[in-house]
């Protein structure tokens, strides 16, 4: 048996096209399951002609991995929105449902780190609110995993990040869905959400006092210029300056009612441009070079409207990579001119 499942464990990965049935007429496999090797065995054990499956081609592949994708964040939309429901009428997060219905889903999208995928997932679809704070806690879980930190840590980490913004919950939403510039009593409102959401967190039996430090200190930046309280550098907690760098470069890089998705080379800039003064100068290089690497191969769209692929990530200088024009190869860093515009997927 052994033997033959090696045998076609190329097919692992591999997607069906069609629902696959016992002689018996046993459903073994639904129409657009990734095989996996139990999958394999099981056909094994049940004379299934592997040979015979109908599998998707590579696009085919792509584009049902894609759907499942979706449907599940989709789906992860759904009941985060029922939770924060529910938070706004007790004060408490029902930490149960997060668990079992949110936080394994975010954590499967870390494990697939598929960052660019899942941005775009994040910003095709109306309800930010909840995207913004799937999307910030995904790309927070990538960052501590980056930097190595163990299972216990990633798992907390990921809870505080989806929580970050749970304040805004008590924040008049004609404040929050304002286009126009806010008023500064309206901007002082928006900033009491880190307390509320602070206090919501205490609240709650189970979260502990590093993940309401999360909600309350995202908005901190190291040289004090950040609220509620302008507090600097060490005394703002290491996974508050995490989720401070997902959440800036996931707001900025999507489209709101009142401004559009900045370009891509922006946000980075950003970002390494205020390292040591607003923002942890290693989450911001780790985070950079990581997202630079991820992607490699993909195609991007340059300020000057002309379309290419990434081929190569310089170590020294991540934020200008080489990238090949139809039969020509642009090293970004000598032509400052030319700044990607847009990953496309």
């Amino acid at each position: 048996m052994i033997q033959r499942q090696l045998k076609f464990r190329h097919l692992i990965g591999k997607i069906t096209r069609r629902s696959i049935f016992s002689d018996t007429g046993v459903l073994l496999l639904p129409s657009n399951t990734i095989l996996t090797l139990e999958n394999i065995n099981q056909l094994l054990i049940h004379g299934v002609n592997i040979i015979e499956i109908e599998l998707a081609t590579t696009n085919e592949e792509k584009k049902v991995r894609l759907s499942v994708h979706d449907t599940a964040i989709d789906n992860t939309v759904t009941e985060l929105r029922e939770i924060f429901e529910e938070v706004k009428e007790v004060n408490k997060v029902p930490l149960a449902d997060l668990r079992k219905n949110v936080i394994p889903i975010i954590q499967q999208i870390v494990d697939e780190t598929n960052l660019n995928g899942l941005l775009l997932t994040m910003q095709t679809k109306d309800d930010y609110t909840y995207r913004h704070n799937i999307a910030v806690s995904a790309i927070s879980g990538l960052i501590g995993r980056w930097m190595g930190l163990n299972q216990k840590e990633l798992s907390q980490l990921t809870t505080a990040a989806v929580l970050h913004d749970v304040g805004k919950l008590f924040v008049p939403g004609e404040i929050l869905n304002k286009p126009g510039k806010l008023t500064d009593d309206e901007f002082e409102q928006i900033k009491k959400h880190t307390i509320y959401g602070y206090e919501t967190i205490k609240n709650t039996v189970g979260l502990n006092h590093r993940q309401a430090l999360v909600a309350l200190q995202h908005h901190e930046r190291l040289d004090g210029s950040g609220y509620p309280f302008g507090v600097t550098k060490d005394k703002i907690d290491l996974f508050s300056r995490i989720v401070a760098v997902a959440d800036v470069f996931h707001a900025m890089t999507s489209n709101r009612v009142y401004r559009n998705a900045s370009p891509f080379y922006e946000v980075l800039s950003l970002l390494n441009r205020e390292s040591f003064e607003s923002f942890d100068p290693l989450i911001t290089r780790v985070f950079s070079e990581n997202i630079m690497n991820s992607l490699i191969g993909h195609s991007v769209k340059l300020v000057s409207g002309q379309k290419g692929k990434i081929i190569y990530i310089p170590k020294n200088n991540p934020l200008y990579p080489i990238v090949q024009v139809d039969n020509k190869f642009i090293d970004l860093s000598k032509h400052t001119d030319l700044k990607i515009k847009k990953v496309i997927q």
